[in-house]
């Protein structure tokens, strides 16, 4: 079992059909496997992104690249106030940080207080990317887990892990149970961003990919159970 682990969710993966907005059931759901977690020992913290409500340029084309991606970065706060109200509903202490100050709703990321925040058991919801356009969220990702000197990174997607093509274009698409960070670096695979998977291969972070839609599946990958696809390094 892994002691310290960032979970990456993205903001598709929290949706109903609608691909807006929330599915409650989703979010409960895991609220109460990442309780489980805390119970358990396992320092958590989370990086969400922004999906359900905004996709940068693909969303508008025409739109100035860095103000859309600074409006992915408001819908990435959106989420984690709301995960945030949500652990806290259960009992849960959860903290939002992001790497700029928004009023009172959140607190700038300082890693002296996250670390803290972490050892008193709490969970921290980090939001707005790194606080810059051009970086998505998968970097932010492999970011803080090299600050906060995360064990593994856990991508809950709504797909079931690596694929060697797009398994929704290609019904023959082949599935890894195992692939080198490095890999996935020279073969341009989409499944996370290049520069969060450079980072990772650099830090020597492994990574597990799988479906947030399985049951028990965060609790699965902290545990080291099998699920999806783990990207060694």
């Amino acid at each position: 079992m892994y002691n310290n682990v960032i979970l990456k969710l993205s903001g598709e993966a929290l949706t109903d059909e609608s691909k807006s907005g929330y599915d409650k059931s989703v979010v409960n759901r895991i609220i109460d496997e990442v309780k489980e977690l805390i119970f358990k020992g396992v320092k958590l913290s989370i990086v969400v992104g922004g999906g359900n409500y905004w996709r940068g340029r693909s969303a508008e084309p025409s739109m100035d690249r860095c103000r859309a991606d600074q409006i992915g970065m408001l819908a990435t706060v959106m989420n984690a106030l709301y995960l945030q109200d949500s652990f806290e509903r259960k009992g849960l202490n959860a903290k939002v940080m992001t790497p700029f100050e928004v009023g009172t709703m959140t607190e700038t990321f300082s890693k002296e207080k996250a670390l803290k925040y972490l050892d008193d058991k709490k969970i921290i919801i980090f939001a707005g990317g790194i606080g810059h356009p051009f970086f998505s969220t998968d970097t932010v990702t492999a970011l803080r887990a090299s600050e906060l000197e995360a064990e593994a990174i856990l991508y809950a997607k709504n797909i079931d892990g690596v694929y060697d093509s797009d398994p929704a274009l290609n019904p023959n698409a082949k599935k890894y149970d195992t692939i080198k960070c490095k890999e996935i670096i020279e073969k341009n695979l989409k499944v996370i961003d290049i520069a969060a998977a450079n980072l990772c291969y650099e830090q020597k972070i492994p990574v597990i990919i799988f479906a947030l839609s399985e049951k028990l599946g965060i609790i699965k990958a902290a545990t080291g159970e099998k699920i999806g696809t783990e990207v060694t390094v």
